[in-house]
């Protein structure tokens, strides 16, 4: 590995972030699904018919619970009358009042479309492995109630319908869905369930002439399911506190009423069940997807045949009211929450088919309408059908462990879960009930807990494995460093037979107990990173203490140590506050205000030399400093994004008068003295780019305004809004008509750049953002240059600096240069969450990427998002790469320092991981860590777009005449052959 040199390098940091990030599916999101399992239903004699003979299912898609219960004003009001407030949705409130009963269902990670009618319609949490399908598809095949069902009909969106419809035995499941673009973000939503409801009816209407269709809709065990996206849609384009949102609830309510006296007038038994939920919340923001409160508690109401009357409190609150529920004016009203996953046992139980076989819902005894024996049967055959896939996925293990240690509950004597059904059929034959249920449920309870032991079995390995892949590969890294950047010259790797024979033991070890457990391939290659590290760090453990002599043997006094320890302190607290800023923003805030005073550490005679500098780089520290003091969470600011538009264009502007004066040094003796105008096509180029800034920005305001409207996105606009941003990225390739190598040139063409692409896709404050954060890379390049030049001769005494070899092109690495790395992580966590929480899927908005693709697409708009997102990288890799030069550094070796040490961040996150807790944390601190390990891949891809952008440029310092540089850094080595 040791002759890979540079590239090398850069690809193995690419290809084992991408390996390891995928550990965390093999240890967190390993799929669930099994087959193999028996069917179990509820047993009933022959002549007892089940709760119910059919079904309908409403799912108000992105309707939170509080949004469906509480009072507010008529969203349009016609008079005084309208400004009081009132319940939006009066029949659904009734029959939480008179007809049934109702609760909070609560929903887990990702809090999107899929998951959640998986959990509530199939009873198992999918894996986030369906992400890859944009929650559409099915990754893994699943059971459902549909499936279980003699036949079922589904209206709604095509991107829910087409997965129960084909994962289900072939001509159960009809579904009629509307065209895609039908979703659109940019209009008024609630045609979308005006569509589905006129569909239901047209349905029935049918029936009166169709007795092949009359017949099947008066079968049993037929369900009726209601996709109504009209919320989910409004609330993105509106957020769910507007009047667009609040009055598509009085569309879904009116319309739930219609279709249940449609049903009762058609089939006049009562023999229909009810059912009115949500897939999951929504944000404040009009988002969703992350685990916030507002994304994962939704309304659940259920009525009709089988389903438990009210519990009524008079005059006292009734059990299950929390804060909430306080506001709801239904204190009087027991309420009985449930896990989503419990919804598709409910509705199996209601219409008397199997319970599906990957469900883990826990049947929510309060709903049925039955007395205590028949709930003590429900109940084992739901605990029945839970432990049956658990004696699958035991068999299966058991078979693939050399050693296998089966789950504790159910190892003693008198434990095994026949046993344990036993008694308690024992106890349901001896007419102790309440016994029975609570033994039920304790029994599903361990069963799940067993469960969990069986899909946690390899935690405790895997997790000692990668952090040891990931000490490995920081090893790795650190001595490639050294070997590339800090020893004049390297010595062969020294290699030994039993060193090389003990690793490979330990590999082929590891190998055999692979083959052995049928483990996945990618322990493989989780096993093979860590022991070729580890050999390679051992085996070049000469450079090493050659580069700890270098680096470190100036330290010669008292003095010397003592500032390289508190140097390393705040080092090491800068890292630490990184880490803590994934959750608290605030925290870079202190980190800029901390970094104005960086000047003043090079001492008063730098600070008078450089004052106009040194001020600079305060200010925009201190405004930098505001951006994570604002939430992450934006509305849409119209003159905001005008006012940002106006400051680019300003600045495009300022740039074409003082050109010569910039690309001088903003020197004004070497404008006068140098040619440094550009030719007439670069500055017809340049003026081309800022007219492209100032047409984004009028094309942007008017779309704003036009969405904002309900008038949706003009055509117009939308090519217009296309060429914009096409043609910004085509533009520069006019100044390459006539090239200008100066690197403030194409700093400002890169800005120029990126400005109209920013100014689309900003909905608030990011605009000035990019503007502050492009100003602070410039004046960091020229200021860290301004400190390697100021007192050069004392800096080679003073840093641990190598003595230069005059042979070689580019300077060996120092400790000093360690600042330069840590204010490029700085800046990169600065560019990731100065407008936003990456970490959160809820703090990215849909209102920008509405004025390009209205209609829904997940891929396409999280493709424009992303382009948004890495405008700031391919920023700060530029300066970076100018920096690099301008500093006469081999080529790489900032980069490949920050990769050294970025991985401490991605360690940590790893270490605190929870897999218990709310599933906010759980799922906070899984992107925590999945965003760490990319940041190590982002910065090897970075360095590929330094490369690009500095090739052929002049830093004004003779460093573009350097000579020949060598392919794997900045000298030869000694290779092994």
């Amino acid at each position: 590995m040791a002759a890979m040199g540079r590239l090398g390098f850069l690809a193995v940091a690419v290809v084992f972030h991408l390996v390891y990030i995928y550990s965390i599916f093999d240890i967190y999101f390993v799929s669930p699904i099994v087959s193999g399992m028996q069917l179990v239903s509820v047993d009933r004699p022959a002549n007892i018919k089940s709760p119910a003979d059919r079904l309908v299912l409403f799912v108000g898609d992105g309707l939170r619970a509080d949004k469906a219960f509480q009072a507010f004003p008529e969203p349009y009001p016609e008079s005084d009358e309208d400004l009081i407030p009132r319940h939006l949705a009066p029949f659904i409130r009734s029959r939480a009042l008179q007809h049934g009963t109702f609760g909070v269902s609560h929903t887990r990670v990702p809090t999107e479309s899929r998951p959640g009618h998986v959990a509530m319609i199939a009873g198992l949490y999918e894996d986030v492995s369906a992400v890859a399908t944009g929650w559409k598809l099915n990754p893994v095949n699943f059971d459902s109630v549909f499936n279980r069902s003699r036949h079922t009909w589904s209206w709604g969106s095509p991107d829910i319908l087409p997965m129960f419809e084909r994962g289900a035995v072939p001509g159960r499941v009809d579904a009629y869905m509307y065209a895609a673009d039908f979703e659109d973000f940019s209009k008024d939503a609630t045609h979308l369930d005006i569509w589905v409801f006129d569909h239901v009816k047209d349905l029935f209407t049918q029936a009166a002439t169709n007795k092949t269709l009359n017949r099947a809709l008066r079968q049993d065990k037929v369900v009726f399911f209601l996709h109504l996206l009209g919320l989910d849609t409004t609330g993105h384009g509106f957020r769910p506190y507007s009047k667009e949102y609040l009055h598509n609830i009085q569309i879904v309510d009116k319309g739930v009423q219609e279709v249940t006296d449609l049903i009762q007038k058609f089939y006049a038994d009562d023999r229909t069940a009810f059912v009115f939920t949500a897939d999951h919340g929504m944000s404040d923001w009009g988002s969703h997807g992350d685990g916030h409160p507002d994304n994962t508690r939704t309304p659940l109401v259920c009525w009709g045949s089988g389903v438990a009357p009210p519990v009524l409190h008079p005059g006292t609150i009734a059990p299950g009211h929390d804060e909430l529920s306080a506001d709801w004016g239904l204190d009087h009203v027991q309420r009985h929450d449930v896990a989503q996953a419990d919804i598709a046992a409910l509705m199996a139980y209601l219409i008397g088919a199997e319970f599906p076989v990957n469900s883990v819902g826990k049947l929510p005894l309060p709903y049925l309408s039955a007395n205590t024996r028949q709930k003590a049967e429900a109940l084992l055959a739901n605990a029945r059908e839970i432990l049956e896939m658990y004696r699958v996925k035991e068999e299966k293990k058991e078979a693939n462990e050399m050693r296998y240690k089966p789950y504790g509950a159910f190892g003693g004597a008198g434990l095994a879960p026949a046993q344990r059904v036993a008694n308690i059929d024992r106890l349901i034959s001896l007419g102790k009930f309440e016994e029975a249920i609570e033994e039920s449920d304790a029994l599903i309870n361990l069963t799940l807990e067993g469960l969990r032991y069986l899909q946690t079995y390899d935690w405790l390995f895997l997790r000692a494995l990668i952090t040891v892949g990931y000490l490995g590969w920081i090893a790795y890294a650190i001595t490639t460093v050294i070997n590339l950047y800090v020893v004049p010259t390297s010595t062969a790797p020294k290699r030994s037979t039993s060193t090389v024979l003990g690793f490979l033991s330990i590999l082929a070890a590891l190998y055999a107990s692979f083959i052995a457990s049928k483990s996945p391939s990618t322990y493989y290659a989780y096993a093979l990173f860590p022991l070729v590290f580890w050999e390679e760090v051992y085996a070049q453990r000469e450079n090493l203490k050659e580069g700890g002599r270098l680096l470190f043997g100036h330290m010669g006094s008292a003095s010397h140590i003592a500032a390289f320890a508190v140097n390393a302190i705040i080092y090491c607290a800068v890292i630490v506050s990184l880490a803590l800023g994934y959750i608290h923003r605030e925290i870079l805030t202190g980190l800029f205000i901390l970094g104005t005073v960086w000047p003043v550490v090079c001492g008063t005679s730098f600070i008078r030399s450089n004052a106009l500098l040194s001020i600079a780089w305060a200010i925009s520290c201190l405004v930098m400093s505001t951006f994570t003091l604002l939430p992450a969470m934006k509305h849409e600011n119209v003159d905001m994004i005008v006012a940002s538009g106006v400051i680019m264009s300003v600045i495009g502007v300022l740039y074409m008068i003082f050109e010569p004066f910039v690309l001088s040094d903003f020197s004004s003796e070497s404008a006068k003295s140098s040619n440094h105008t550009n030719s007439l096509v670069a500055r017809v180029a340049t003026g081309i780019q800022v007219g492209l800034i100032i047409l984004a920005t009028i094309v942007t305001r008017s779309s704003s305004l036009s969405i904002q409207a309900k008038q949706g996105l003009p055509l117009g606009n939308q090519i217009m809004g296309w060429i914009v941003l096409v043609s910004s990225f085509l533009t520069p390739l006019l100044h390459r008509l006539s090239p200008n190598s100066n690197f403030m040139h194409r700093l400002a063409m890169m800005f120029f750049t990126c400005a109209p692409t920013f100014i689309i896709f900003t909905i608030s404050y990011e605009g000035l953002f990019y503007v502050t954060f492009s100003l602070l890379l410039a004046i960091w390049v020229r200021l860290e240059y301004r400190i390697e030049t100021f007192g050069k001769s004392q800096a080679a005494s003073t840093n641990g600096s190598a003595k230069t070899d005059k042979a070689v092109s580019h300077r060996p690495l120092r400790l000093s240069d360690a600042r330069v790395s840590l204010f490029f992580m700085v800046l990169l966590q600065s560019a990731f969450f100065s407008t936003g929480n990456v970490a959160s899927v809820s703090s990215f908005s849909l209102d920008s990427v509405n004025r390009l693709i209205p209609v829904f697409d997940p891929f396409s708009q999280g493709a424009l998002l992303i382009l948004k997102l890495m405008i700031p990288f391919v920023l700060i890799s530029a300066n970076l790469g100018v920096l690099n030069k301008r500093l006469q550094v081999a080529p790489s070796a900032f980069f490949m320092v920050v990769m050294a040490v970025s991985d401490i961040l991605t360690l940590y996150f790893f270490w605190v991981v929870k897999d218990e807790g709310s599933w906010l944390e759980i799922g906070s601190t899984i992107s925590h860590f999945v965003i760490a390990s990319l940041l190590c891949v982002f910065v090897a891809l970075l360095e590929g777009v330094s490369a690009m952008f500095i090739n052929g440029i002049d830093v004004g310092d003779g460093s573009s005449q350097s000579p020949k540089i060598q392919a794997n850094g900045n000298k030869d080595s000694k290779k092994e052959t």
